[in-house]
């Protein structure tokens, strides 16, 4: 198994591409702690690791917030001792221009994504650095690299996350710590039905734009979660400072 002995805390863990990745996490032999802010969710995610035989642990945090965050590293690191990968993949859309935005619509945005992933690592990181290895991974977005329309806020939030890995990867490698994106394009989870109702759309409208990509439809979170998996083990043990596109060829076209 990949993440045998390893601990992995996980952001935005109570559903779509988390609770997918914490099952992954769990299934290649790692301890997983979720993070999220629905209590019911992040129990039933908790249940499902533990009844296949895992180890989990549900903190609910919001991670826009100093304190939450750095309860939530402290709970992980009492019960499991370290941590080895984290997974900052929690994050909110709205789809908005920038005239339509509202301030508050914008702080959710941002904090939610890039300020929720500078405070987990930043309280994460002295364990990493204290051992003297992890992995960091963000989730970001095809939109983190070529931007989207009506997306202002969440294109910022997402193209932020990339180069901060970058930043990070050159900080850090000398620790021994490797720091990634994973940039999925459109997913099937509840943000992107959430999305499509948003936006005044049918799903079956919706769902079609994916057609016109290279591989012709949307992804699941289990492919997303395969390529966490790679930026979190071993495997990728040269691998840092980068942004991996897992869209069906979207930003490629």
């Amino acid at each position: 198994m990949r993440l045998e002995g390893k601990v992995a805390l996980i952001t935005g863990g109570t559903s779509g591409i988390g609770s997918a990745t914490a099952e992954r996490f769990a299934g290649e032999g790692a301890a997983v702690a979720i993070i999220g802010r629905n209590t019911e969710r992040g129990e039933q995610v908790v249940e499902t690791i533990v009844a296949n035989g895992g180890e989990a642990l549900f903190v609910r945090a919001d991670v826009r917030f100093a304190d939450q965050c750095r309860n939530a590293v402290e709970q992980t690191l009492e019960r499991f001792g370290r941590i080895d990968v984290l997974f900052n993949n929690a994050g909110v859309f709205h789809p908005k221009s920038i005239p339509e935005c509202t301030e508050e619509e914008w702080d959710e945005t941002i904090d939610s994504s890039l300020k929720g992933a500078f405070l987990m690592s930043k309280y994460v990181l002295p364990s990493m650095i204290k051992q003297g290895s992890g992995s960091i991974i963000h989730t970001s977005s095809g939109w983190g690299i070529l931007g989207g329309n009506d997306a202002a806020a969440y294109c910022a939030a997402k193209g932020g996350l990339v180069v901060m890995a970058k930043a990070m990867a050159l900080d850090h490698g000398p620790d021994g710590i490797r720091v990634n994106c994973v940039c999925p394009g459109d997913v099937l989870t509840p943000m992107l039905h959430d999305d499509a109702a948003k936006r005044g759309m049918s799903w079956e409208d919706y769902a079609a734009g994916a057609n016109e990509r290279p591989l012709g439809r949307i992804g699941t979170v289990e492919e997303i979660a395969n390529a966490v998996l790679f930026l979190a083990c071993d495997e990728s043990s040269f691998v840092t400072g980068e942004a991996l596109v897992v869209d069906g060829g979207g930003v490629a076209g």
